[in-house]
């Protein structure tokens, strides 16, 4: 098995395990399942730079990428330093992340937040609501059609948008629907890890313009944001370029007033 199947395979066991601890009438009776949430997609349309930045402890590929800071200054650091949104990992076994996160980001920003998981059952995304998520991911390349209709239709419900992670132009074709709010485009293999801006350029063009284009991995020039730009996306997701210096918020705070000044 490679890395995501593994991934998978552990994922669906950890929510199997969950519902028996934790029945979905807890989660929907959550001080948080009834809070109002913040548009991602709308911020990124309106926004010059469209930065999303990640709060990420660890990676399968990187291992520890930063135990220094809490979630609350790195999530401050960022919301101070102009981000759009900010995407929390909640995967505990292979990047270090958990909901507690999510909970302490929610209590301490009023930016946008995205639950980076590898969601494969309705429940999470019920956890996702319940935790102050106000986007989930789905990723194309570990679901059907049919799947991604169904998370999506659902994470609707509950007044969540949707970005919608690819790879290649087959998991994009098979995927896009009315449900979805943003495209994703990984420049990240998640079987070889390798990266590849030229990924989100070739996909580009494919991506219908309803939805906003959002470029993944791999983005650690402001160069590269400004070319992308180009080829319409609005939406950059940034992480272990940030998290992998001594202070994430201070490099975010520069990387984004760089930006800007070039824009």
């Amino acid at each position: 098995m490679n890395i995501l199947d593994k991934i998978i395979t552990d994922k669906r066991r950890e929510v199997v395990l969950k519902k028996q601890v934790i029945p979905i009438a807890q989660l929907e009776n959550s001080f948080l399942f009834g809070s109002r949430t913040y548009s991602l997609s709308k911020n990124l349309r309106n926004n010059l730079v469209g930065i999303i930045a990640e709060h990420k402890r660890r990676s399968p590929s990187k291992s520890v990428i930063n135990n220094d800071f809490s979630v609350e200054e790195i999530v401050t650091g960022y919301q101070n330093a102009g981000a759009s949104g900010i995407s929390i990992l909640t995967d505990g076994k292979y990047f270090g992340g958990s909901l507690e996160d999510l909970l302490l980001a929610k209590a301490t920003v009023n930016l946008p937040l995205l639950r980076k998981e590898f969601i494969v059952d309705e429940y999470q995304i019920l956890e996702a609501k319940a935790h102050g998520a106000d986007v989930i991911l789905l990723i194309g390349a570990i679901l059907t059609r049919s799947k991604i209709k169904q998370l999506s239709e659902f994470a609707h419900s509950l007044g969540l948008e949707v970005l919608l992670e690819v790879h290649n132009r087959e998991e994009l074709d098979r995927a896009i629907m009315p449900s979805l709010n943003m495209i994703g485009v990984n420049n990240r293999n998640l079987k070889t890890f390798e990266i590849s801006i030229e990924n989100s350029k070739k996909l580009a063009e494919h991506i219908p313009n309803e939805f906003v284009k959002v470029s993944e991995s791999g983005i650690n020039a402001t160069e590269t944001i400004l070319e992308l730009q180009q080829f319409g996306y609005q939406g950059f997701l940034i992480g272990e370029h940030f998290m992998k210096t001594e202070n994430p918020g201070k490099t975010a705070a520069s990387f984004i007033n760089s930006l800007l000044v070039k824009s």
